[in-house]
Order: C-alpha cells, then sequence, then structure tokens
C-alpha cells in the first residue's frame, strides 16, 4: 500500500548495517549443544501440562526427548504430524502463554524450557535437509477446494493431500501463506521463510495453487460446491477497523498493509516511516508495527491503547520486547482527536479512559500526544459479502462464519477455519489446528466413514 510521504515521514533514515541488524533474526536457532542442554532441563512430564496447552497437541515431551537422544528429524516428525507449520509456529506462537506457561519448570522456578527454540531446532533441521516425512495416500479421485492460503489452508490442504484427495488452494493475493508471509514482523520470519514453508508443504504432492483469484470477485461459492466434491474457507480477516477521527488524513495508515508492504519489500530503505509514530491498538499488530517503526529509525514510538495491560491482545513478553526496542505505552486512553497544521498531521488527542459497570468511557480529561504519522492497529473484521449469505445458506455468529466442533458450517459441504470463524482466537496455531480438524472431517465426509 502506499504511504503518503510529508515532510516527517520519509525513507531511508537508517544506514544499510542498522538495517540488516534491526530486522535480523529474533531468536537464531539453538546450536547443537545448547539444544541438548536446554532438552534435558526437560522432567518428560507424564500427561505433560505443557500438551494439553498446545492448541495441536504437539507430543512435546516426545520431541524433546527425540532431540535428547540426537534424533532431531524424528523429533520434526512427530511435531509436524500435529502441526505441519510447526516451524513457523515455532518462530511466532505465544509460547510464553501457552505450552511454556504451562510447563512444570515454569511453575516451580520461574523458567520453563525453552520449547519454542527446540521446536525451531528440529523442524530447521528436517527443512533444510530437503526431506518430507510425510507420504501420500493413493488418490481417491476426490477434489476439495481451499479458499484462503494462509495457516488454516495451509494445514488443511495439507491432510487433505496426505489421504489422497486432490486440493486446488485459491488465494487472492500473488502468495500463498496469508498472515505468515503479509502480515508477521519481518524479524520474526527472515531469510523468506514462510514462503520456504509453503514449498515443503506443497512437497507432500496432490495439492495445485490458483493465486490471484479471490471469492466473489473470479468465482462464487456455488460454482466451488459445483465443481467439487468439498470446499474449505480460510479467508481471514480482510477488513480493517477505522479510527473514525478522519482516517484519510495523510500521515495516517493501517498497520496492516503497511506490515504487508514491509514483508514484501526489497530494500528496507525504500519504506517512509515518520518521525514521531502513534500507534493506536493493543494487539500484536500494535506491538509490531510500533517495533518496525523503530527499527525502520522512527525516532519516539508510541501504543496507546483504551484499556489496562491486562486486557491487551499481545502478551507480556511482546509488550516487553517492543519496550526493548524504546517502544513507549500508554494505557486507558482512546483518539478523539487528530490535529492538522496546513493539511499535515501535526498531533492526536486522546481522552483518558475507564471502566463504568463492565464499559469503557471517557473520563472528560484529554492529552496530546505529537505525531507525523499514525497507525491503526485496533483490529479487523471479516468481510462477508464475498459469500452471499442469503444463497449460500452460511450462516454468521457475530460476523464471522458459525462453525461446529468440526468446522463444518450451516451449508452442506463447507467447512471453514482461521480468523473468519466465529470464536477464534486469531492465532496461527489455533488456524493450523482449525485446517487439520476440518480436514479429517472432510475426509471422513468424502470417504463415508
Amino acid at each position: 500500500m502506499a504511504v503518503d510521504r510529508v515532510p516527517d515521514i520519509a525513507a531511508g533514515r537508517l544506514s544499510s548495517e542498522d538495517y540488516a541488524a534491526n530486522f535480523g533474526d529474533l531468536h537464531p536457532r539453538l546450536q547443537d549443544h545448547p539444544a541438548l542442554v536446554e532438552a534435558d532441563r526437560c522432567y518428560f512430564c507424564f500427561d505433560a501440562p505443557c500438551v494439553a496447552a498446545c492448541p495441536t497437541g504437539i507430543d512435546i515431551p516426545l520431541f524433546i526427548r527425540e532431540i535428547l537422544t540426537g534424533n532431531a528429524k524424528g523429533a520434526a516428525a512427530t511435531i509436524l504430524s500435529a502441526n505441519i507449520l510447526g516451524g513457523m509456529c515455532a518462530r511466532v506462537c505465544p509460547t510464553e502463554t501457552l505450552c511454556e506457561a504451562a510447563c512444570v519448570r515454569e511453575a516451580a522456578e520461574g523458567k520453563p524450557v525453552r520449547i519454542g527454540e527446540l521446536q525451531r531446532y528440529a523442524t530447521d533441521a528436517l527443512m533444510s535437509a530437503g526431506t518430507h516425512p510425510f507420504a501420500r495416500r493413493a488418490p481417491t479421485g476426490r477434489r476439495v477446494a481451499v479458499v484462503g492460503g494462509g495457516p488454516a489452508g495451509l494445514a488443511c490442504a495439507h491432510r487433505l493431500a496426505m489421504h489422497g484427495h486432490d486440493v486446488v488452494i485459491f488465494d487472492a493475493r500473488p502468495k500463498i501463506g496469508g498472515l505468515n508471509e503479509y502480515g508477521i514482523a519481518a524479524y520474526k520470519t527472515v531469510d523468506d521463510f514462510a514462503q520456504a514453508e509453503v514449498d515443503f508443504v506443497l512437497a507432500i504432492g496432490g495439492i495445485s495453487v490458483e493465486p490471484g483469484k479471490a471469492l466473489g470477485r473470479d468465482f462464487t461459492l456455488a460454482e466451488l460446491r459445483q465443481d467439487f466434491d468439498a470446499v474449505f474457507l480460510a479467508l481471514g480477516l480482510a477488513a480493517v477497523n477505522a479510527l473514525g477521527i478522519g482516517d484519510d488524513m495523510p500521515g495516517v495508515t493501517d498497520a496492516v498493509g503497511y506490515i504487508a508492504e514491509l514483508r514484501q519489500a526489497k530494500d528496507l530503505s525504500t519504506l517512509p516511516v515518520g518521525r514521531r509514530v502513534v500507534v493506536v491498538g493493543g494487539g500484536m499488530t500494535a506491538i509490531d508495527i510500533a517495533s518496525q517503526s523503530k527499527r525502520l529509525g522512527a525516532e519516539d514510538v508510541t501504543i496507546v491503547y483504551r484499556r489496562g495491560a491486562d486486557r491487551m491482545g499481545a502478551s507480556e513478553y511482546e509488550r516487553e520486547l517492543a519496550q526493548t526496542d524504546g517502544v513507549k505505552i500508554k494505557l486507558n486512553a482512546k483518539p478523539k482527536r487528530l490535529i492538522a497544521s496546513a493539511g499535515k498531521l501535526t498531533a492526536v488527542e486522546f481522552e483518558y479512559t475507564r471502566e463504568e459497570a463492565g464499559k469503557l468511557a471517557g473520563t472528560g480529561e484529554t492529552f496530546t500526544l505529537d505525531a507525523d504519522m499514525v497507525f491503526k492497529a485496533i483490529g479487523q473484521a471479516f468481510l462477508a459479502d464475498s459469500l452471499d449469505g442469503a444463497v449460500a445458506g452460511i450462516e454468521l455468529s457475530g460476523g464471522r462464519i458459525k462453525v461446529d466442533e468440526e468446522r463444518r458450517t450451516t451449508m452442506a459441504g463447507v467447512w471453514a477455519g482461521g480468523d473468519c470463524i466465529a470464536g477464534g482466537k486469531d492465532l496461527t496455531v489455533v488456524a493450523v489446528e482449525d485446517g487439520k480438524v476440518a480436514a479429517e472431517s472432510i475426509n471422513r465426509a468424502l470417504m463415508g466413514a
């Protein structure tokens, strides 16, 4: 997306060496000896709480034991059998609030086993070897359409292909990968890892890709139902919520689009960034855009969130990471007014907030933050227009697609998963589980099991 260039929004603020250092690998892969030392810390618990805390149910004690015995590739196979995107999840999954938070070591001494880093150690070993641990079954002659090539769509497609079904992935963007390709901070997934993982998933065979094709524009759900034996919808969240105080002012942009541009940039020095950046929001997108703005050369970056820290979608670890980058976080305030001079953004006025009977209310007290660039990071919404719900019979709940425990929608032959479904947690690892569960349900339906 294009970002307005005004005097205080400029590109090339840093040297090439600074860009390389700022966007280097956040947590480089563990070397062999440190990995073995870390693996040896695991208690290999019976009924391990870390497994229960993992949305995809990875057998964590087993894969750590396999690392400890020198079988990193076997450990990767254990991981990928439960989570085919285990490599990316090792990089971006909030392990500090999931498996590592449940680790017995965390409860005993406040220092959990570094499960995420061990998971990356294993999956990187397998992927760098260029081998695929899974074999495709004999073709069934059944065809499934997967709409959306993000984590849920990739996980579903891979599991269906393993069962011998032919899969076609349709995606509106030029590349598949979804959030992993376009929405994650660049320093968390370096060296084009997202596309390397896509290639790994597709290597199972039986999966073809149709990029640049969008539901509702290039084909309809009715057409897919006619041409395929089943459909899986992994549409994600395409709409960006607005501030509602003059979003079209130069210098105001949505964080999601900017991160996507950053992720596709061949040269980071071409990306314009303000000197004084304000980010409105409290989730992972807010944290990612704030940290990346600082790493691009912004001098002053402040995140402003309307509620307290306990209500922020970003974990404490991610907040601390941003603060380490020099990002300031201000709580209990909402944007009230954009201030401009000669058509140029100069500041944002905020109003302090408080909880009243469980609802957010303004206090009437205000403050102002100087800003030449404002990022909107206040959440995304599902665009249901492409479904033509009245005709398709797809029921929505809370603005997203309603599904049952097997991820079946209210329309026969159509399943859904990922961020577009009601009740989702908007996490990569949860989307992978949705795709896996849906694929098993689709397979049972197609094979009459």
